[in-house]
């Protein structure tokens, strides 16, 4: 809104110009002023306002604006005046009104923008001057714009069935101002009016809903802002159509005209027709049965008759029929006459003319009548035939209709259980889809899946059913865990499934093509089906859970390496609060990645959330980063309920006095914190030298029906729970460790892992991958967001006789360092040394409470903790016992704690899990002077 007061402004010029004076005083000065008009007119109106502009490089940005009526018209930014001679000035009068009007353009430059400190935004606005007084533009922001260079999430190939939906990821990378994202298919922009199938959400991912064969392509996101554009690798996305089977055909003659012979009838695998990939039809594509043809009979004549009555004609007849046999099946009818005649009287006959004559005309007659009577009588035949055959064909459907309504009747009556059955598969039909299993309902307490609540969901106490004081939990014998009657906060299911690995050997990552296991694998013929990886009644997510009092007590899932430890204290004396702790394997919740960076270490949850907690609890995560404080920039990512991941510590650049704090060793990260949370550790590297620790794991399977073997290579991070959710999951699929695992030190170097196979017994062995060697993107591997990343490789053997398979898996970094898997195993049933063993699952979770679940006994603890708080005149208190342990680099978060040595005794039960040995700390008290302390007989009940 303008503002009216004019004496002021009168008053606020005359000092401005008497500071300011000539040209070249102080930076934003204005060397002259034209005075105001003591005549009444309006306040200056700005006809044009400065507007936003972005510094591209190193190009000005040009600012302008004009009002009306006014004086003058001058620049202000960030507060202070511009130089005269940095404005360029106008007058000029305006046609349809008759006033004034002043222009003033200016540039500015990316240095005045860069010498501005702050937070605060560079911004300029304009200034007029009339008689009635000063006019104020809006202000105009000026920006440094920018655009790197590297996408924070590029879209990855994939390979879909067709009418499916398809999720391509893309995050631009950061930009000022921000940049406009397109998508080109086959560098084509794609329109999203034009073509509806697609969808380009708000976070510019793309979404293809039903993906057709057209839809085939190379995918690149594209984005653009006044700086320049970015391209996104480019993403292959094939759309693959599984084959279908065509209807049957008719069934053909039989094969043979006589006698047994075979029908067939045939199918086409084209209903679809299999494409890009896609598999082909399963079942058999013809059909044949067994046939039988009736051989054709030829016909035979039987015995003559006897001879009839010499005739008038001095002539008598016999005949014949031919029935011995009859014709039948096609076959040939008789040949010759069936009647003979031959004169009776031996030449001797003398009847006289007359007689003969008469005996034609009677003749004659005789044959009309017997003519016509012949034609009645097969007239009445043959309607008797018709009738007879009407009659029966109605009796026949009659009894027909009856007998199915007595069926049916009789089936939903005394066989009603028969409706409960399930229907036989039909074999000539496509196999391939399960509709899944069903489980019988279970009495007792119901078992809710922990993938069905939200994260960190808060678990109010009961006090009815609450956990055991000691809860050992298998992860691999139930697909849920019960806390009480409560349901803990969970993550999503941690199952993904193993796709489908197709001819061409390509590497994959979880999840690839359809959930059923491997493709190299044999199909056998079962009467049962075997339900997809997803559909089994499986949870892999490692958890533990407890109830602790105020001593509190510690939850470990030994074959995760995470441990949670509640010190004594830390609960209120008189409340009990039922804990958890798990690693979560939910891709969705994993810390966004930025750059370079990588997950070093699992999510691990602890909870439940925004419990009071009077002393810090201690979460042990395991990382598989190699330190190295000139390699790395480690960091602590946090997530609170309904919160965003945020970083809450970075290595060696922590504040004063941190929230938390957190002791890095090797393979071991130790978080001491108050606010129960999801927690993960990320590293981004500083350089190529960066190493970060991989498992290696190849696994086999563990019945071989086949002449082909399959084997398959895991790349995983260096940590137990790792491979522990790759043996369950290779259990299931009926796979097996057929080599001990191994570690490979993968390095920052943006180098590719090679894989190949070597020393196979080329007599009895054959390789069937075309390349020596398989690649696996450094993209892929680095990040660490891609679980279960594997390849495979499929060896045939030229006999099933060959029982054994010697060689060597060679895993090599390129530019960087390799291992050697020596590969030497049994092909059958029966785990043994050679091939490796059986490992066997189970999360190992454990829950100790009270006293029990510490090395130094609660008495001694007190007594060091009363004696080692007072601060010595000599030092030989906690500060010295935190340098004796090496947990000395933020002494102001043991200060600030209640009890500094009770703080740092926590943290040394963490470190001290399986190793912890009273003898080390008593030498350690011993050289503070304070070995009486460790000496129970002097401890204070």
């Amino acid at each position: 809104m303008p503002k009216r007061n004019a004496s002021a402004e009168y008053l606020f010029l005359a000092f401005f110009f008497l500071a300011i004076g000539c040209d070249g005083q102080e930076r934003g000065q204005v060397s002259a002023f034209a005075q105001p008009s003591p005549l009444a007119e309006s306040l200056p109106r700005f006809l044009t306002e400065p507007e936003d502009g972005f510094i591209v490089r190193n190009s000005p940005v040009l600012l302008s604006c004009a009002a009306s009526p006014a004086t003058q018209i001058y620049f202000k930014c960030n507060g202070e005046w511009l130089h005269q001679k940095a404005h360029n000035s106008q007058e000029h009068i305006d046609d349809s009104t008759g006033r004034t009007v002043w222009e003033v353009k200016t540039d500015v430059s990316r240095q005045q923008v860069e010498e501005i400190f702050g937070l605060d935004d560079y911004w300029c606005q304009c200034v007029a001057w009339s008689a009635a007084g000063t006019t104020k533009s809006r202000k105009a922001y000026i920006r440094i714009a920018n655009f790197r260079k590297r996408f924070e999430q590029e879209p990855l190939g994939k390979e879909v069935p067709v009418n499916h939906e398809v999720l391509l990821d893309c995050r631009p990378p950061h930009a000022i101002p921000p940049p406009q994202v397109k998508w080109l298919k086959n560098d084509i922009v794609i329109d999203p009016a034009k073509d509806p199938n697609f969808y380009i959400t708000v976070e510019h991912n793309l979404i293809i809903k039903q993906a057709r064969v057209e839809d085939t392509a190379n995918y690149t996101c594209l984005a653009k802002n006044v700086v320049g554009s970015r391209r996104s690798s480019t993403a292959l996305v094939i759309v693959y159509v599984d084959g279908g089977w065509s209807q049957w055909t008719e069934w053909s003659e039989c094969s043979s005209k006589c006698a047994r012979g075979l029908q067939k009838r045939t199918r086409a695998c084209s209903n679809p027709t299999p494409l890009n990939g896609g598999t082909f039809c399963t079942g058999e594509a013809i059909q044949k049965i067994a046939c039988t043809t009736p051989c054709p009979v030829d016909g035979s004549w039987g015995e003559w008759s006897k001879w009839s009555a010499c005739g008038p004609e001095c002539t008598h007849w016999r005949s014949r029929e031919c029935s011995y046999p009859s014709p039948g099946n096609g076959g040939k009818d008789c040949s010759e006459s069936p009647l003979q005649s031959q004169n009776c009287t031996k030449g001797l006959c003398m009847k006289s003319s007359k007689y003969r004559q008469e005996f034609i005309n009677t003749s004659e007659t005789r044959d009309e009548i017997a003519l016509y009577a012949g034609v009645a009588v097969a007239l009445v035949v043959a309607v008797g035939i018709v009738l007879t055959a009407a009659v029966v064909l109605y009796k026949r459907r009659r009894h027909e209709y009856g007998s199915d309504i007595l069926d049916a009747t009789s089936a939903m009556t005394d066989n009603s259980h028969l409706l409960c059955m399930a229907v036989q598969p039909d074999l000539t039909a496509s196999a391939g889809q399960f509709h899944g299993a069903s489980f019988p309902p279970r009495e007792g307490p119901q078992k809710i899946a922990m993938t069905q609540s939200p994260l960190l969901e808060s678990m109010p106490l009961t006090h009815g059913k609450a956990c055991a004081s000691v809860c050992m939990s298998s992860m691999d014998s139930a697909a849920t865990v019960e806390f009480g009657q409560n349901l803990p906060p969970a993550l999503a299911s941690a199952d993904s499934e193993l796709g489908s690995l197709s001819s061409d050997f390509r590497c994959h990552s979880i999840p690839h093509r359809s959930g059923m296991g491997f493709a190299a694998m044999p199909e056998k013929k079962e009467k049962t089906a075997v339900p997809p990886l997803g559909a089994l009644p499986y949870d892999r997510r490692p958890s533990a859970c407890g109830t602790f009092g105020c001593m509190g007590g510690r939850l470990v899932i030994a074959n995760a390496g995470v441990s949670l430890l509640v010190p004594p204290g830390a609960i209120p004396q008189g409340q009990f609060y039922k804990m958890y702790l798990m690693v979560s394997h939910d891709d969705a919740l994993r810390p966004v990645l930025e750059g370079d960076q990588t997950l070093l270490s699992p999510v691990v949850v602890f909870g439940p959330p925004n419990v009071p907690l009077l002393t810090p609890v201690v979460v042990s995560v395991p990382h598989c980063a190699e330190l190295c404080s000139e390699d790395w920039l480690l960091s602590m990512q946090r997530q609170e309920i309904g919160g965003d991941w945020e970083e809450m510590l970075r290595y060696r650049e922590e504040p004063p006095f941190p929230p938390c704090y957190w002791q890095l060793g090797n393979g071991v990260c130790h978080l001491m914190t108050e606010t129960p949370a999801a927690y993960a550790l990320l590293g981004e590297p500083l350089s190529p030298a960066a190493v970060k620790l991989l498992r290696l794991a190849a696994f086999g399977p563990s019945v071989c029906p086949s002449l082909e073997y399959s084997l398959r290579i895991y790349c995983l991070p260096d940590d137990d729970d790792s491979l522990e959710e790759v043996v369950e999951l290779e259990k299931r699929l009926g796979g097996r460790l057929v080599v001990e695992s191994k570690t490979l030190r993968f390095k920052a170097n943006a180098g590719n892992l090679r894989l190949s196979v070597h020393n196979t017994p080329n007599t009895l062995w054959t390789n069937k991958l075309q390349d020596r060697f398989q690649d696996i993107p450094f993209g892929h591997i680095w990040p660490g967001t891609q679980r279960l990343l594997h390849c495979m490789f499929t060896l045939e053997r030229n006999a099933l006789s060959t029982a054994e398979l010697s060689c060597k898996l060679c895993v090599q970094q390129l530019e960087g360092e390799g291992q050697i898997l020596h590969v030497q195993t049994l092909l059958h049933n029966v785990c043994s040394p050679l091939s490796g063993g059986c490992l066997q699952g189970g999360s190992g979770a454990l829950t100790l409470v009270g006293p029990a679940a510490f090395k130094l006994p609660y008495a001694i603890r007190q007594k060091l903790c009363g004696s080692l708080d007072v601060q010595s005149p000599h030092g030989h208190d906690w500060r010295l016992l935190a340098h004796k342990l090496g947990v000395h680099r933020c002494m102001e978060y043991f200060q600030s704690k209640p009890s500094p040595t009770g703080t740092i005794l926590d943290l040394w039960e963490a470190q001290h899990l399986e190793d912890g040995d009273l003898d080390l700390l008593a030498t350690v008290l011993e050289e503070m002077g304070r070995r009486e302390d460790m000496n129970p007989q002097t401890t204070e009940t």
